[in-house]
């Protein structure tokens, strides 16, 4: 009979030579990318991108500003030039760049300047922040086509702006639609995005 180091040994080869053919599950080959939006309150905007398949996580915060490490008290009250944003990280093999667009600005109201919906200030602007060059190129190419599919006459004012340091909100403003789903759901309801949303999309929302 074979020591029990023996069956032990032979055990884990056998665990070893499956494990390396094993296919990677649905969704998860490891790579990563990360876009960069504002449309307004991030609870509303982290909770719309949180639907998409292929994201992995949204994450509210500041960008476009001018003050280092900016708290929630400071923003809102305006003049640091950050607008409320989210930090999107998705896989680039199931959900892509392009079509995260079409999904940002579904869910926005691009009409308007320095607000969103009952939401008024800059930080409160729509905005498409690139990471890169290429990013760049999408979201204009992405715009050129809304300016000709467009079904609503008013010209579309959202940014398209280079990306700055991102700063992550305040740890209660994260998940915050999941964390405090009446008032999230109250807010959202008095504050008329949806209503206008559809307004502005329709079905195509």
């Amino acid at each position: 009979m074979k020591n029990n180091s023996t069956i032990i040994l032979s055990i884990l080869a056998l665990v070893g030579a499956f494990g390396a053919v094993l296919p990677a599950a649905a969704g998860d080959s490891g790579e990563t990318a990360y876009a960069t939006f504002a449309g307004g309150c991030f609870w509303c905007l982290e909770a719309d991108f949180e639907k998409v398949e292929g994201v992995l996580t949204v994450t509210s915060g500041y960008t476009g500003g001018h003050v280092a490490n900016p708290t929630y008290e400071q923003v809102s009250a305006g003049g640091t030039g950050h607008a409320e944003s989210v930090r999107v990280v998705y896989d680039p093999n199931v959900v892509s760049y392009d079509e995260l667009l079409d999904y940002f600005w579904h869910h926005i109201d691009p009409t308007v300047t320095n607000r969103q919906f009952c939401d008024v200030g800059d930080q409160y602007r729509s905005a498409i922040f690139y990471n890169d060059e290429a990013q760049r190129e999408a979201a204009e190419r992405s715009l050129a086509r809304l300016e000709q599919t467009k079904p609503f006459p008013q010209p579309i004012v959202t940014e398209i702006t280079a990306a700055t340091a991102f700063y992550p909100a305040e740890t209660y403003h994260q998940d915050y639609a999941k964390k405090n789903p009446i008032r999230y759901a109250y807010y959202r309801n008095g504050c008329g995005r949806d209503q206008r949303l559809a307004e502005l999309w329709g079905t195509e929302k």
